[in-house]
């Protein structure tokens, strides 16, 4: 149920304005597969016009890892959402994993997204130990599109896409910050899973805190939670 209603918000926004971010992850999985089936359900002029318009930017992508690996981000949009959906891959942006100069390259994506009018809808999961996107604790409300080192436990939690080995998992990534993911016309924040309802809670009833980042999405003005039985607890 909760990853039909979040298609169903993602598709509503399918339409020319600012872009979609986008996040990958389990949670995500479904998501996309619900996106897929509903556009598939649309009319073909209408479906061709989605298409044409589509334009995103997903919050994060490891260091190190290109296109062509499979546990990369982009691999996985590309099996999830460009190829179901018959996307132009080129509308669907992330940052580039391979570039020589991480942190220049996180500055770029930043300006890209901030040229690009920044982000209509942002769709979002919550990792473990608060994380949104790749924004570990400590995190403030004002970080910006940066290049940073993955704690432990997140590379333990991503290690299923790495053969289950966390020391597979690359040790640094590139993500959006608070600042461009709290800038968002709107965020769409879904948890599903019991091993989440502890975090969901604390996240959305203690003050916000850079040691919990997505406590900071409180101060969002349009912000919506979609969360399956066992995440509420």
């Amino acid at each position: 149920m909760a990853e039909r209603v979040a298609a169903l918000l993602l598709a509503d926004r399918l339409r020319p304005g600012r872009p979609l971010g986008l996040a990958t992850g389990r949670t995500m999985e479904p998501v996309y597969a619900a996106l897929a089936r509903r556009l598939g359900r649309l009319e073909p002029a209408l479906a061709a016009q989605v298409r044409q318009g589509w334009c995103s930017f997903n919050l994060d992508e490891y260091v190190g890892l290109g296109p062509q690996d499979p546990a990369s981000f982009a691999a996985t949009m590309a099996r999830q959402l460009v190829e179901p959906l018959g996307l132009d891959p080129g509308r669907v942006r992330l940052p580039d994993g391979r570039a020589g100069d991480p942190d220049g390259e996180a500055r770029r994506y930043g300006a890209a997204v901030a040229a690009a009018g920044g982000i209509g809808l942002q769709l979002l999961g919550l990792g473990l130990n608060g994380h949104v996107g790749f924004n570990e604790p400590p995190a403030g409300a004002t970080v910006a599109c940066r290049c940073l080192a993955l704690s432990h436990h997140t590379r333990r939690q991503n290690a299923g896409a790495f053969g289950g080995d966390p020391g597979a998992v690359p040790r640094r990534a590139i993500t959006l910050g608070m600042a461009e993911i709290l800038a968002a016309r709107r965020v769409l924040l879904v948890v599903t899973g019991g091993a989440k309802a502890a975090i969901l809670r604390r996240a959305l009833g203690e003050p916000p805190t850079p040691e919990l980042p997505a406590s900071w999405l409180q101060h969002h003005p349009a912000l919506t939670v979609i969360a399956d039985a066992e995440a509420m607890g």
